[in-house]
């Protein structure tokens, strides 16, 4: 475990005490206690619960996430063709089709972004199996809770990238992710589904 206390970005002072460079004179922060009242006591800096966020600890977690996600390409791919072919309109066809498109593409972005970071190519997905929703509704409601947890996966890949052109290629897959989770929910919406 690496000690941060160290670190010059890790100080317990305020950030309004730092003088920022040698033409800068510190500032001093107004004695805000009033007569009575005890000082706020300082909280030490805890890393527990920051994994997720530290650089290069969080990088095996992201690779393992980016293999879930390609692993899923062929199982999505049948989800998806499950709901097209069973949409009750030509709008709800457009859309998914539209969400399946951009999920084929982030398949790609993904394998791309893993060859750069470990020189391999990750396998195609093997044991495919997929089951089908009780009804189109209850296909839209899981594709909500997908594109949820996509977003929450997706995110820690991203915290754990350096690369400007990786960082950006991830933030338009969860940027797309969180537009689908929209669009899904106003199908939803639209039909009439219910919980």
């Amino acid at each position: 475990m690496q000690n941060y206390s160290s670190m010059p970005y890790m100080t317990h002072t305020l950030p309004c005490m730092i003088m920022q460079n040698q033409y800068m004179m510190p500032q001093t922060m107004p004695d805000m206690t009033m007569q009575g009242q005890h000082e706020i006591p300082q909280v030490p800096m805890n890393m527990a619960g920051l994994d997720q966020y530290t650089y290069p600890q969080n990088v095996p977690e992201a690779l393992k996430l980016i293999q879930e996600a390609a692993a899923g390409e062929a199982e999505d791919r049948a989800f998806y063709q499950y709901l097209i072919e069973n949409a009750p309109s030509d709008e709800d066809k457009e859309i998914i089709t539209g969400i399946r498109d951009d999920e084929i593409s982030h398949f790609g972005l993904f394998r791309q972004v893993y060859f750069q970071l470990t020189g391999q190519t990750l396998p195609p997905p093997q044991n495919v199996t997929f089951e089908k929703p009780a009804s189109y509704c209850e296909g839209v409601k899981k594709a909500i809770r997908g594109e949820q947890n996509a977003v929450r996966k997706y995110r820690k890949i991203l915290f754990a990238l350096q690369d400007r052109v990786q960082i950006n290629i991830l933030t338009g897959i969860i940027t797309d992710e969180l537009r689908h989770g929209i669009l899904y929910n106003y199908l939803y919406s639209k039909n009439g589904c219910r919980a």
